[in-house]
C-alpha cells in the first residue's frame, strides 16, 4: 500500500510546481513583430519597445532619431531610424554613423589595427528582404567598452532606404549567436 506524502513534502512540492509553470510561462527572451512608423521595416524584438525620438548632429544637420529599443536577458535591442530627406547621403551618413558607434565602443574603427583587449571590428554583409542594393546592408561586429569601462559586445545592423538610414542594435556583454540570428534574420522591408 502506498505511503502517504508528508505535509511539508507535499508543500514542497506544489510550490516547486507553481514556481516551475510561473517560469516556463514567462520567457527572458519574449519575441514579437515590431514595425516602426512610415518606414516599411518589420522586425522581431524581444521585449516590449519603449519609444523616444532625439535630435542628433548625423550627416552634418541636426536630425531627428526616431527609436524603439527595450532590455531583456541582458541584452539591449534597438532600432533607430533618421530621414536624411535626399537620397543621395545616406552612404555617406552610414559610414559616419558606423564610426560614431565604434568610438562610443571605444572599438577599433574599421580598417584600424585590432586593440588587443577587444579585437578587431567586423562587417559582414547582412540579407534583407526588400532593401535596395546600394549601399549594401551591413551587420558590424565589435567588442568595446561601456561608458563605466566594463566590456561590451556590440552587433549592429545599419542599412538605407529611400532617404531613410536604419541602425539595428544588440548590446551585450556576451551576444549569443542564436539571439543575433534570431534578431538580425527577423530584418525585412514589405
Amino acid at each position: 500500500m502506498p505511503r502517504p506524502i508528508s505535509k511539508p513534502l507535499f508543500e514542497f512540492l506544489a510550490g516547486s510546481a507553481v514556481l516551475w509553470v510561473l517560469t516556463a510561462c514567462s520567457p527572458a527572451l519574449n519575441w514579437r513583430d515590431v514595425r516602426p512608423e512610415n518606414t516599411g521595416l518589420s522586425l522581431l524584438l524581444p521585449c516590449k519597445p519603449d519609444k523616444a525620438q532625439r535630435t542628433v548632429p548625423l550627416g552634418g544637420k541636426p536630425t531627428e532619431l526616431s527609436m524603439l529599443g527595450c532590455d531583456a536577458a541582458g541584452a539591449t535591442f534597438a532600432v533607430v531610424v533618421a530621414d536624411m530627406g535626399d537620397a543621395s547621403q545616406v552612404a555617406d551618413v552610414l559610414a559616419q554613423w558606423q564610426n560614431l558607434t565604434l568610438a562610443n565602443m571605444k572599438a577599433p574603427l574599421v580598417g584600424a589595427s585590432p586593440v588587443p583587449a577587444t579585437g578587431a571590428t567586423e562587417i559582414l554583409p547582412l540579407k534583407l528582404a526588400g532593401a535596395p542594393l546600394q549601399p549594401p546592408p551591413v551587420l558590424l561586429k565589435a567588442r568595446g567598452q561601456r561608458a563605466d569601462g566594463t566590456a561590451v559586445t556590440g552587433h549592429a545592423a545599419y542599412f538605407a532606404r529611400g532617404s531613410q538610414v536604419f541602425q539595428v542594435v544588440l548590446y551585450a556583454d556576451k551576444v549569443t549567436p542564436e539571439v543575433s540570428e534570431t534578431f538580425f534574420s527577423s530584418l525585412k522591408f514589405e
